[in-house]
């Protein structure tokens, strides 16, 4: 639109329609052409529109030109040089009466489209030079005519630069009339005179540019009309109303007189622009006058006719301090009209026009204009729906059908389900729902918005949480019942799938019979038990990750324990031949690739989350296999490890959903983080409440670790330092004469996991193998037979059992 508005005068001559028959060269008309088909193709290519007119003015084809300017006007308001254009190529044609009135009515349309002093100015010079009954001053013509200054010194006799124009024309016109009146009718000269005096008084009231110029014109004028005065005094022959009403609107000039600076500047940019609009609103705001603020909205937003900012706060403003049903429409039409993309403003454009007890048709019409607008995202186009059903609800009391309100919420149902999220999704439906009960009075339709939402989205909790509690509402304890049995098994997110049993149970418990509550007790307890042996699986990995990650090389006590204890299997004999070869026997190549081995193996252990247990197991193995075996205890070579962990801590406890821009947040009052690793789940990818974070030296990690217990997103975390060297230390001490250990949970060495009890035979502390009778902790899918290893072929199980243990895996991992 800019680019219309600061077309150079020259062009916009240069442009002026050729005449009737001189239509342009073939190059011309192609370029009409091809305007013409783009314009099929895109209808609202504003731009498109602009050169099609252009093009049409220079062919001079007026029928053409006409029809294009109304398709455009169609789609967008025209800028006040696109208004006057039009009307000055439409006197250009021809004089008569009848084009006088479509004269009239173009300018009348262009004055409320947007505020432009310049076409105010043409429009009243017009009628008052075509318009015989204003250039014959009959009664009807003088009527009219002020009526018109009138009109115009309201839409902007305020302009602070501006205004002066359309005060000047109307006294112009007054003094014109006056001149006009005989010498004989005294009477009505003197009310000519005096209507003349009333506009200086009124002008010298208002905040305007150049006002001291005004007040000698005005003091000029009263000694014509006999009333003599003195030049050099300011205010001599002045009213003393007059002159206290003028000086009070020459210290307001003053105090916009800087805001009128800013905004004068022809090098800023619209953004520029914008704030010094939105600064100067503020201040007019905060002055209290409506009528002056109104102006000042209306000087922006032709100045800046797509910004949404100010279209919403002119609506706005009008909403909470003007509340005029006229200006409210006009206004919120030329809103949406410049900024369509904009729900926002069709949100307040609706409530608007209930506020003002606007028609049904209206309000359907408005509706009907937003949802064919293009909006950015799918929640806009959700606001506008769920407003239009709002406003029908409030309504229905007026006699409204309730067919209305179903027809609109099973549009916005069918338009928008396929790209809504679940929320919102689950928003739009329970509303449905509840409509469909308590006004339509129809439970069967109620149902049915459920039913469907759950074939949809049946892995939700929410949808059957909210469908039990309207049957719950409604009394049918049965039909809720029958919900519980349908969902009871189904898998939700998070722990959903235990918040369900644990809720029918509840609801046996105060709304059933012993009978009732025995049967969901021994539906659920089959599932609770399968929950809670996951969870401790869950923790036995995570114990056993956090002790190799917090240990990664292992003391050669462990390793000989460790090497001793794979020795007594049955292994390949070319791997026995390996076992313990002479020193003297050892090749440096033998040497680098058994080291290798070593360093893969360890890699293999330390990945947390990326390995399932038996990886641990084997990398564990083999990591001390080919230690002892190699006797690199002092080997020059250093011992393979990701993290030196000098000045490094380890966080536990962490809420699930923070990250590591969270973690980073609560670290940073200290500082000093050069690295964060947040241990996540290989498959679901999720955070598992762990985290490592790497201090530059030691001041920060103290520090840090003062910040034990605070919070992070609400939960209290544990912070430690982290230190391998520890977990070697208690290896060395902690096996008893009996040679077993357990599992240390996180920040307690010796207690242990629950519910373990292991022989006297168990593996000590550290190792993680999970093959024989230490499976209570592990996934059944990954539960060997007893002294199966990766070495054996598989033993013969029923492919039923397999299967089952593989959906028990897969439902597991999705937790």
């Amino acid at each position: 639109m800019a680019t219309e508005e600061e077309m150079p005068e020259e062009a916009t001559a240069a442009a002026a329609p050729a005449p009737a028959g001189g239509g342009g060269d073939d190059a011309e008309e192609l370029r009409i052409q091809a305007l013409e088909q783009a314009l099929q193709e895109q209808p609202l290519d504003y731009e498109t529109h602009v050169q099609y007119i252009q093009c049409l003015r220079k062919s001079g084809n007026i029928e053409k030109l006409r029809a294009a300017r109304e398709e455009m006007n169609k789609y967008y308001p025209l800028t006040p040089k696109m208004w006057l254009e039009w009307a000055k190529d439409e006197i250009s044609l021809s004089t008569s009466e009848e084009s006088f009135r479509d004269v009239e009515k173009l300018y009348e349309r262009g004055v409320q489209e947007y505020l432009s002093i310049k076409l105010w100015r043409d429009y009243l010079d017009y009628v008052e030079e075509h318009d015989p009954s204003v250039s014959q001053c009959t009664p009807a013509g003088l009527s009219k005519m002020r009526d018109l200054f009138e009109r115009a010194i309201t839409a902007g006799g305020l302009h602070v630069t501006e205004g002066s124009k359309l005060w000047a024309a109307y006294r112009e016109y007054e003094m014109a009339i006056l001149i006009t009146i005989s010498d004989g009718n005294d009477e009505e000269k003197a009310k000519q005179v005096q209507r003349i005096r009333t506009l200086f008084h009124r002008q010298l009231s208002v905040p305007l540019a150049e006002m001291e110029s005004t007040l000698v014109e005005y003091k000029s004028w009263e000694a014509e009309q006999a009333n003599a005065n003195d030049p050099g005094s300011t205010f001599d022959g002045v009213p003393s109303n007059v002159t206290s009403a003028y000086k009070k609107a020459n210290d307001m000039y003053n105090e916009r007189k800087q805001y009128e600076d800013q905004l004068s500047n022809a090098g800023a940019s619209e953004a520029d622009k914008l704030q010094e609009f939105l600064k100067y609103l503020k201040f007019e705001e905060s002055s209290g006058d409506p009528a002056r603020v109104q102006v000042l909205y209306e000087r922006a937003v032709s100045e800046l006719p797509v910004s949404s900012d100010l279209w919403i706060g002119y609506t706005s403003y009008l909403d909470r301090s003007l509340k005029v049903p006229s200006v409210l429409r006009s206004v919120y039409y030329r809103a949406t009209r410049n900024c369509t993309w904009v729900a926002e403003l069709w949100v307040h454009y609706l409530l608007s026009l209930e506020r003002i007890h606007s028609s049904e048709e209206e309000l359907r019409h408005v509706f009907e204009r937003a949802v064919q607008c293009s909006f950015p995202t799918i929640q806009e186009y959700l606001n506008v729906y769920l407003t239009r059903v709002h406003s029908l609800r409030r309504r229905i009391s007026d006699g409204l059908d309730f067919q209305l309100i179903r027809k609109t919420i099973m549009d916005a149902a069918e338009f928008l389900s396929p790209q809504l999220g679940t929320k919102e999704l689950l928003h739009l439906n329970a509303y449905w729902a509840k409509l469909e009960r308590n006004l339509g009075k129809d439970l069967a339709a109620a149902r049915g918005v459920w039913e469907n939402t759950i074939k949809k989205s049946g892995s939700v909790l929410e949808v059957w949480q909210q469908y039990i509690s309207m049957e719950m509402e409604m009394g049918n304890i049965h039909e809720a019942r029958s919900l519980y049995k349908r969902c009871y098994s189904k898998r939700f997110a998070g722990s959903g799938s235990e918040d369900i049993c644990h809720a029918w149970i509840r609801f046996e418990e105060e709304n059933g019979t012993l009978d009732d509550y025995d049967l969901a007790v021994k539906k659920v307890t089959p599932r609770l038990k399968e929950f809670m042996m996951f969870r401790s699986q869950e923790e036995a990995k995570d114990e056993a990750y956090s002790v190799l990650n917090d240990n990664p090389n292992a003391d050669d006590s462990y390793q000989k324990r460790k090497a001793s204890k794979m020795t007594n299997k049955q292994q390949p004999p070319a791997k026995k031949r390996k076992e313990n070869p002479p020193k003297s026997a050892k090749s440096s190549d033998d040497q680098g690739s058994k080291t290798q081995s070593r360093h893969s193996a360890a890699i293999t252990a330390v990945e947390v989350g990326d390995v399932t247990r038996e990886k641990v197991e084997a990398s564990t193995e083999m990591n001390v296999d080919t230690d002892s075996r190699t006797g690199n205890i002092g080997s020059n070579e250093p011992k393979p490890s990701f993290y030196n962990d000098k000045c490094t801590i380890f966080v536990s406890n962490i809420d699930l959903k923070a990250n590591e821009d969270d973690l980073r947040r609560f670290f940073s009052d200290i500082g000093g983080v050069t690295a964060i690793r947040l241990l996540r789940d290989k498959f679901t990818k999720k955070s598992r409440g762990l985290a490592y974070v790497d201090f530059s030296d030691n001041k920060h990690l103290e520090a840090a670790l003062k910040k034990n217990k605070q919070k992070l997103l609400g939960k209290k975390v544990s912070i430690a330092r982290s230190d391998p060297s520890k977990g070697k230390k208690s290896r060395e001490a902690g096996p008893s004469s009996k040679g077993h250990d357990n599992l240390p949970q996180s920040g307690d060495d010796g207690a242990k996991a629950p519910g373990s009890n292991r022989p006297d035979k168990e593996v000590p502390k550290g190792d993680v193998k999970i093959t024989g009778k230490n499976t209570h902790f592990a996934p059944r899918s990954v539960v060997k037979p007893l002294g199966w290893t990766s070495k054996d072929e598989k033993p013969d199980v029923g492919p039923g059992e397999l299967k089952s243990n593989e959906e028990f895996r897969n439902l597991l991992l999705k937790k």
